[in-house]
């Protein structure tokens, strides 16, 4: 990893404002669409860039920030990367979404979130906090191929049911899900009965496929061939240079996910799914008189 000071760390994000605090990722999927060359990534992708004063900035922002919001983290590099483990930007950076009465919405595919719980649950009695998790395949050992570096999917649902005893609301992010790989009604139905078990109050997922495209797709064919012979060339012969990869089976695993939505009262329309990460608590708005 390498360190710079960045010039600003907050981004408007819908109704509220985003930020990531590293650049990169050492999970190593093999699909991660944050590889892109669009990213103009000037460094290798497992050289984590670290904003090392990501807390200093956050901290002058939401002191002269009017009006509360949530803050999301994690659509870019996940915030709970091993490098967290020791310098805990993370944390640093919650404890001042607490100390000046903001929200947290924050998305992870990895059990080093527990590390903080206790501050999600003080956040989350204060004002509101939501936990994302990202979740793939329900098979374990598919999940060591495609999501090597980091904790399995049965791990990440005991995580969700942590945060539902703390009443801390959960969203699954259900995506990518790969052609020919784990495009099935069985991973499908295996991984909406554990949300449903743990209690979910949202699932994202656009469509049952996955993107591609420079940079990043050069990466997936190489863990292709690694790990699935022949895949690749199935998927050149499928979709050629296509940005969206589409399962075949796309339109009834899509109807299936709805209709499993629905009758168990889970928000499934990405509409309804980003307006309630997006809700911060009313009474928690106002602005009080330190903030005039």
């Amino acid at each position: 990893m390498h360190f710079t000071d960045a010039k600003g760390i907050l981004t408007a994000n819908g109704g509220g404002s985003g930020m990531n605090i590293y650049r990169g990722c050492t999970h190593g999927c093999i699909y991660c669409d944050s590889r892109s060359d669009c990213y103009q990534f000037k460094h290798p992708f497992e050289d984590i860039e670290v904003k090392q004063n990501a807390p200093e900035l956050l901290e002058k922002a939401l002191r002269s920030k009017r009006k509360k919001c949530m803050i999301g983290t994690g659509s870019m590099s996940d915030p709970y990367m091993h490098c967290e483990e020791e310098l805990r930007l993370t944390r640093r950076c919650l404890e001042i979404i607490k100390k000046y009465g903001f929200g947290i919405a924050i998305q992870t595919k990895s059990d080093r979130i527990l590390q903080d719980i206790d501050l999600l649950d003080e956040i989350n009695k204060e004002s509101r906090a939501v936990v994302q998790m990202t979740v793939t395949t329900y098979d374990d050992e598919l999940c060591k191929i495609i999501e090597p570096n980091v904790c399995n999917s049965k791990r990440r649902f005991e995580v969700l049911e942590e945060m539902k005893k703390r009443g801390i609301e959960t969203v699954v992010w259900l995506a990518p899900i790969l052609p020919f790989i784990n495009d099935t009604k069985e991973n499908i139905k295996a991984i909406l009965d554990e949300c449903i078990r743990v209690d979910v109050k949202a699932i994202i997922c656009f469509d049952m496929g996955v993107t591609l495209r420079a940079g990043d797709r050069e990466y997936f064919y190489a863990a292709l061939d690694k790990h699935f012979p022949g895949m690749k060339e199935r998927y050149i012969k499928t979709y050629g240079n296509s940005y969206e990869v589409s399962s075949p089976d796309s339109k009834e695993l899509m109807e299936f996910f709805r209709e499993t939505c629905r009758a168990n009262g889970i928000l499934y329309t990405p509409e309804d799914c980003f307006k309630f990460l997006g809700e911060f608590p009313e009474k928690y708005r106002q602005m009080s008189i330190f903030d005039l």
